[in-house]
């Protein structure tokens, strides 16, 4: 799943001096990628859209999956946050649901999907996307269904990392294939694998 400000930082070329024109290249890569794809993004292009010289963008990112990563952190932690409180299987119902929104209507969820895409025959993509994102994401999403189980609200059938996988798993799978997600999908998904208990 999707990641917050304590996630790894993304490797530096160089020193960053201008907050804007770094916002600038994050929302150009955002828009482009929505437009035109994976794989018509290019540097060149993001800089024509930012206003930025393309050698600025190569002493801050070393790619333009690091540019699409870190448009993708920024994003989630601003657009998909974590439940506050106590964990409980209503709000990780919610939770669910914002990351269907977030897959299907936000332009970072977008972002995701192309680089889980590009991930599966690029060994480079899949390491960043995992170091950066995936991990630490999955880490923070571990330790809701873990404090969730300690106080009873859930009984998982499966491990916590399996849970999640099985979670997730098919709404993702959706998303990649331009399926619609069903709005029951997420409460029929937590009710089968987390069973939460009666009170």
């Amino acid at each position: 799943m999707p990641a917050t400000s304590s996630q790894p930082q993304r490797p530096r070329s160089g020193p960053r001096r201008d907050e804007a024109a770094r916002l600038a290249v994050l929302h150009a890569a955002d828009d482009l990628l929505v437009e035109h794809g994976f794989g018509g993004l290019t540097v060149e292009a993001i800089a024509r859209r930012a206003g930025v010289a393309k050698q600025t963008i190569y002493r801050w990112w070393p790619s333009k999956v690091e540019i699409l990563l870190d448009t993708l952190i920024e994003d989630t932690g601003k657009r998909l946050p974590f439940p506050t409180g106590g964990p409980t299987a209503a709000s990780i119902s919610g939770y669910l649901r914002a990351f269907v929104r977030f897959l299907t209507r936000d332009p970072a969820g977008k972002v995701l999907l192309a680089l889980i895409a590009e991930a599966q025959h690029n060994p480079a993509t899949a390491k960043s996307l995992h170091e950066r994102y995936l991990d630490p994401r999955r880490d923070q999403e571990r330790d809701m269904l873990t404090r969730a189980i300690e106080s009873g609200e859930i009984s998982p059938r499966l491990s916590a990392d399996e849970a999640i996988d099985a979670l997730v798993g098919p709404l993702v799978y959706r998303a990649l294939t331009g399926s619609t997600i069903p709005r029951d999908l997420v409460d029929t998904l937590v009710e089968d694998l987390l069973r939460p208990r009666s009170t």
